[in-house]
């Protein structure tokens, strides 16, 4: 059995999104059905959208940044009740017996986790994202959202917030510790705010200091325009961590420069094209590279729950349904601070996006 609801979708690579339908899954014995209240716009979304990546399934609703409220539970489900805020992030199962998932680290699924969308589950069914008024997820990949953050607020969390959560806890930001934050962006305010409620001493990198005031009020303790040559002979071997947020291809010989002794600069975001790096600056300081994608599901509810206590939550802009390509392109443009999010009510508008 399944249920028709409203939706928005790209119906082939590089077309406008336009409203739809789709099929939604009559919840299973551990199954959560969620009336979705609001759904935030990443990158990736437009990457996947427009097939830049070649893998698009079309017709593809994005969204993986999801906030709603439980309407209803599977017999067997003993984590969550009708009415609970709930969110889901970037997968929605994973095989659940490799050694990663077993760690906790279900993102990493050796068999390949489940995409929240643009994906199909093991038996073949594809995934549908949160462009929509409802989802159906297994409870054990769907997320409490405490009620100290607004719904709207926290769905970028569930993917902007754990990419930068998760290295900047695993690479131990916090008192004593110098932390860069590369890139202004919808991944970088956010990496701000945490870094800065994790007790580190914040440095904001930035092409220019055009949001400096913003860097500054989200915690920054300093911010400094990477178009500026003096920038990096004044900062060289001064940070424990640099966060690159950038998915721009940049000189990361500059930047491992700026890595004290044991430094690691960790990239989460994706350049398209190969980078390449002169070893001697590696072994010179011990510094280090490496990559992070997002959390599991564990990490995620942790980050959720310190956002929660302070006081964190996405500056968004909160746009209809019929906004979604204009948002697409201003996204491109960087003309949102910080997080385009959707809001689902306004499927009930008469406006058609193929009208």
């Amino acid at each position: 059995m399944t249920t028709t609801v409203p939706a928005l979708a790209a119906p082939a690579a590089g077309q406008p999104l336009v409203r739809t339908t789709i099929e939604v899954r009559t919840p299973g014995a551990h199954d959560v059905a969620i009336d979705i209240k609001f759904s935030g716009i990443c990158h990736s979304d437009i990457h996947q959208a427009r097939d830049e990546w070649g893998v698009g399934l079309f017709p593809m609703v994005p969204g993986h940044e999801i906030a709603g409220i439980v309407s209803a539970v599977g017999s067997d489900v003993t984590r969550y009740s009708v009415g609970d805020r709930v969110g889901v992030g970037c997968f929605v199962d994973s095989c659940r017996e490799c050694a990663n998932c077993l760690a906790g680290e279900e993102q990493y699924c050796l068999k390949g986790e489940v995409g929240t969308y643009n994906d199909r589950y093991y038996d073949g069914t594809a995934t549908n994202g949160g462009y929509s008024t409802a989802v159906v997820v297994d409870e054990n990949y769907v997320l409490g959202i405490p009620e100290g953050i607004e719904l709207s607020e926290a769905a970028p969390l569930l993917c902007a917030g754990i990419t930068l959560y998760s290295p900047l806890k695993n690479w131990e930001a916090g008192p004593g510790k110098k932390v860069a934050i590369l890139g202004m962006g919808g991944l970088g305010h956010m990496g701000v705010k945490i870094a800065h409620a994790l007790g580190a001493e914040v440095t904001v990198l930035s092409q220019t200091l055009s949001k400096q005031e913003d860097g500054l009020r989200f915690g920054a303790d300093h911010y400094y325009a990477t178009s500026d040559p003096t920038t990096f002979t004044e900062l060289e071997n001064h940070f424990d961590l640099i966060v690159n947020t950038v998915a721009a291809n940049l000189d990361m010989d500059r930047y491992l420069q700026l890595l004290a002794l044991d430094g690691t600069l960790v990239h989460v975001g994706i350049p398209t094209e190969p980078d390449s790096v002169k070893m001697v600056w590696l072994a010179s300081q011990r510094r280090s590279i490496a990559g992070s994608k997002i959390g599991g599901i564990r990490q995620t509810q942790e980050m959720l729950d310190f956002c929660a206590a302070h006081g964190i939550g996405a500056d968004i802009e909160v746009i209809t349904v019929d906004q979604v390509n204009e948002a697409y392109e201003r996204v491109i443009r960087s003309d949102v601070r910080y997080r385009f999010v959707i809001d689902v009510a306004s499927f009930a508008n008469e406006t058609r996006l193929n009208a």
